[in-house]
């Protein structure tokens, strides 16, 4: 069953390095990441599966162990979801994995068995909530570390440039995620996100599908969009 579940995003730009001279902007949001990955800690799971979005070559379960990297970025960067195994993982963290294997790193691992799930974008809601419903449905005390941005869609400048639709979609997923709330989670339209690219969709609602039934209070730790793009951390306990 799941017990806790904390909610961050997974812009590499977390990474000092890669931020480089910006890396004083995302201070805040590297904080509450910290308090976040503590709430999970705090929960004493049996297993922790980090979630997050990825693309074709990322998709499907990675595990521990699995080798991530962030020199594409420029910087000599390089992480593990979790301690490594005996046997090597032929394949490599997509990038919102290796964030939340950076996180974990940075923060302490989290004293259970460690998993990534790498979920593509355009996955559909039932799928995303039935691969939820599985993970929750596991022996023992399950954690969840979802990674996954919001609209990109905020300022002129974001990569999606300015869409007045991308505030008030923010705006209800933080609420949806500060409350627990299973069943607006669901409820998030796929073609609406999509064309907000907000990459967090498809990984929050394997959420909702893990929660059902599970009884877990929400709370909104951090929600900003210094980039443009909306940032949100949140646990569930």
């Amino acid at each position: 069953m799941l017990v806790a579940a904390a909610v961050c995003p997974c812009p590499p730009l977390l990474v000092p390095e890669v931020a480089a001279g910006a890396a004083p902007e995302m201070h805040a949001a590297r904080a509450a990441c910290t308090d976040a990955l503590g709430v999970l800690a705090a929960a004493r799971p049996d297993v922790l599966v980090v979630v997050g979005p990825a693309e074709r070559s990322g998709r499907g379960w990675h595990p521990q162990g699995t080798p991530g990297t962030f020199r594409g970025f420029g910087v000599e960067v390089d992480v593990r979801l979790g301690p490594a195994p005996d046997t090597a993982s032929e394949r490599e963290l997509p990038p919102s994995l290796a964030v939340g294997a950076w996180l974990l790193e940075r923060t302490g691992w989290v004293d259970a068995p460690i998993e990534g799930l790498g979920v593509g974008e355009p996955l559909e809601p039932e799928r995303c909530i039935e691969a939820g419903r599985e993970i929750g449905a596991r022996a023992g005390r399950v954690a969840l570390l979802v990674m996954g941005d919001a609209s990109a869609c905020r300022t002129l400048k974001a990569p999606g440039y300015l869409d007045e639709r991308a505030a008030p979609f923010d705006a209800e997923v933080a609420r949806a995620l500060g409350a627990a709330d299973v069943a607006a989670v669901k409820a998030l339209d796929v073609e609406l996100a999509q064309e907000l690219k907000a990459s967090g969709r498809a990984p929050w609602q394997v959420l909702a599908g893990a929660a059902e039934n599970a009884g877990l209070s929400g709370s909104l730790l951090y929600d900003d969009a210094p980039y443009g793009v909306g940032y949100l951390v949140a646990t569930w306990s």
